[in-house]
Formats: C-alpha cells, sequence, structure tokens
C-alpha cells in the first residue's frame, strides 16, 4: 500500500469521524452543559442559539460530503487499469 493511499485512508476516516461528532454535538445535552460553563452571557447565548448549531451541524455535513467525495475518487483510482509504459 502506498503512502497517498494511507494517507487518504487516513483522512477518510478523520472525516466522518469529524462529521459524525460536529453534525450530532449541538443538539446534544453535552453541548448545552459545556456552553454554560462560558462565563459571558453574550458568547454563551450565540453558542446556545439555534442558527449557530445549524452552522456547526452543516460544517459536519460538508465534513461527510468530502468523506463520500473521496472515497469515490480512491474508488475509481483503485478501479482504473494501470497502464505500463514501454522499456526501451
Amino acid at each position: 500500500m502506498r503512502f497517498d493511499s494511507i494517507f487518504r485512508f487516513l483522512f477518510i476516516v478523520y472525516c466522518v469521524e469529524a462529521g459524525v461528532f460536529l453534525l450530532f454535538s449541538p443538539w446534544s445535552p453535552v453541548w448545552d452543559r459545556g456552553a454554560m460553563q462560558i462565563p459571558f452571557n453574550l458568547l454563551r447565548s450565540w453558542c446556545l442559539s439555534t442558527p449557530f448549531r445549524g452552522a456547526v451541524s452543516g460544517f459536519g455535513l460538508v465534513h461527510l460530503i468530502w468523506c463520500v467525495h473521496d472515497v469515490d475518487a480512491w474508488w475509481r483510482e483503485r478501479r482504473r487499469p494501470r497502464v505500463s509504459m514501454p522499456t526501451a
């Protein structure tokens, strides 16, 4: 397995993990408990607002779409027939 294949695989794993985490964590009780620890009222209310949570979830969705794109590109690259160059 080549280095670029290993790197691509690790990037795909990262995108899946980050995407799922960012997609669901803003709507969990853990998010609420963490945001309540913020000492500044304006920042706390901003982190608890629905548009901000939606933006974080949208960023997670971007990660998942990026993952699907990379999996598709990796799959197409692996299925492409390898052409060897003739030697002189």
